[in-house]
């Protein structure tokens, strides 16, 4: 039996000044005692304290989950009772959605607006998963003679979970869902900026009725944590949502005791806007393709591709609004771009732009950290433009993971084709045109795993999400996310009158 240093229940309140580690269902302290403090990017100002867990309480973690799936009944509950306890766990983040959308708006510095698609998709996730496991099931096949074979998917055992500090409770969601749909177990590792929702949706799935010891949530640092959970002969399979070397590395470690692996990782996304595309519609979906969630997205569209006949005009209308653009409290309506998490991150901005500029690169507009009436202390980058720019720049190379997008220009479908593919990166693509011909042949030379055709959105529950080349492999979101946590037991029975006799003894 796991034995942990446990309260018995959760507090009611989500907005708190401690919170503590979901643990075999209990809120649960670091064996050590240890806290680690969690700030507001927007403000610089201390919000909670979390445990800062170390390998004892991974183990006690792994262990509650190990004796969840080996001994509990959750991957024996009927698929509709599981999908249930789902729709459960949805009803009560709707029930809950302006707090927990405040949550997710202090510990990220993001819009408030950014927080409420957000969350809603988080729910949405589980609401669609729930459906989805119904109809997730194995075959009948023929075979030759009078053999019967069929299949059945069976969950794979416990997932480490490690999810990153940019959409915090939305990538909880895309990892949880799907686990617990299949009957996994599962130990959540957040990001070491952003833990609260995360542990608030861990407290939930226990309301709703999971199980103790299927969803556990440790809080800590990345390189101790994550590194051991990835080692941990407990685990069966990590999944992972970061930087691309981290993914490497985890590959890597993964390997050792020969883990099922799935790796969403970083991307330089194009963005390529042809000469017959809707003028007004490629501005404002290029502008949200970089700008959104301060441009601190996996999938932003980084790499703004313009045809050289219509390049003034696009240049003169995104520029424009580009300056438009409100850069404020994050919990007003108001505002269109956030916080930067954290200081260092501000920094690591501020240098690809300094460096692009010493490249030769123009900063036509922002290309500096802000300081935003009423939030002096948080960290702030000004919306950047930045031009005179060749694709193996540093700065069009590498992710900058900021409000920052280098334009660039081309002549004809076959030149952009190679400018677009021409990176370690292959998550998303964005094209705007209206000629289906053009688009069609594009689409299938963009090496991408989503492409975004005369739309600047890129993940809706159901539509697979998952990148190429360096971007990582494996696909969230959609249906088939499920065979990423499941087996394929393939069952053979003889059913003929005679007994098999193949040595002919």
């Amino acid at each position: 039996m796991v034995k942990t240093t446990e309260q018995p229940i959760f507090a009611k309140e989500l907005k708190r000044e401690t919170y503590q580690m979901v643990i075999n269902g209990k809120s649960t302290q670091a064996k050590s005692g240890e806290m680690a403090t969690v700030y507001n990017p927007a403000t610089g100002e201390v919000i909670a304290e979390v445990p800062k867990a170390n390998l004892e309480d991974v183990d006690l973690a792994v262990e509650a989950a190990r004796e969840a799936f080996d001994n509990g009944k959750w991957k024996r509950y009927p698929v509709g009772k599981r999908a249930r306890v789902l729709n459960n766990i949805a009803s009560i983040m709707r029930e809950r959605f302006h707090q927990l959308v405040e949550m997710e708006v202090m510990n990220s510095g993001k819009t408030i607006s950014a927080a409420q698609g957000q969350v809603m998709q988080a729910i949405e996730d589980f609401e669609f998963y729930a459906g989805a496991i119904v109809g997730h099931c194995g075959t009948v096949n023929n075979v030759p003679g009078q053999f019967f074979n069929y299949t059945q998917k069976e969950p794979i055992g416990v997932a480490a979970q490690i999810i990153p500090w940019n959409y915090p409770m939305m990538m909880a969601a895309w990892k949880v869902a799907p686990a617990i749909a299949t009957g996994c177990s599962i130990v959540l590792k957040p990001a070491s900026f952003t833990p609260i929702t995360a542990i608030l949706l861990a407290e939930i799935c226990t309301e709703a009725g999971v199980p103790e010891g299927v969803v556990n949530v440790v809080t800590g640092p990345g390189a101790t944590i994550g590194t051991y959970l990835t080692e941990h002969k407990g685990i069966d399979k990590v999944a992972f949502t970061g930087e691309t070397n981290t993914g490497k590395d985890i590959m890597a470690k993964a390997s050792e005791t020969l883990k099922r692996v799935t790796l969403e990782l970083g991307g330089k996304s194009p963005n390529i806007v042809f000469p017959d595309a809707d003028l007004e519609a490629a501005v404002n979906g290029s502008v949200f393709g970089i700008f959104y969630n301060t441009g601190q997205s996996c999938e932003a569209r980084s790499r703004l591709f313009i045809h050289e006949d219509m390049y003034d005009e696009f240049m003169e209308s995104f520029l424009d609004k580009t300056r438009k653009l409100v850069v404020d409290d994050p919990m007003s309506e108001k505002s269109h771009v956030g916080a930067i998490i954290s200081k260092q991150q501000l920094d690591k901005i501020h240098r690809y732009v300094e460096g692009a500029k010493e490249e030769g690169a123009t900063v036509v507009t922002g290309g500096h950290p802000l300081k935003v009436e009423g939030f002096a202390e948080g960290y702030w980058y000004a919306p950047t433009v930045i031009t005179n720019v060749t694709n193996d720049m540093k700065i069009a190379q590498e992710e900058v993971f900021g409000p920052v997008v280098v334009v660039m220009t081309f002549t004809d479908e076959k030149e952009v084709i190679q400018l677009a593919n021409d990176t370690k990166y292959g998550l998303a693509a964005a094209i705007w045109a209206k000629d289906q011909g053009l688009i069609k042949r594009v689409s299938d030379r963009i090496q991408a795993g989503v492409v975004m055709v005369n739309c600047p959105f890129s993940a809706f529950p159901g539509t697979p999400f998952g990148g190429y080349k360096q971007s990582g492999f494996g696909r969230e979101l959609g249906i088939e996310t499920l065979d990423l946590y499941t087996e394929t037991k393939s069952v053979l029975s003889y059913a003929g009158r005679k007994p098999l006799n193949p040595l002919n003894l």
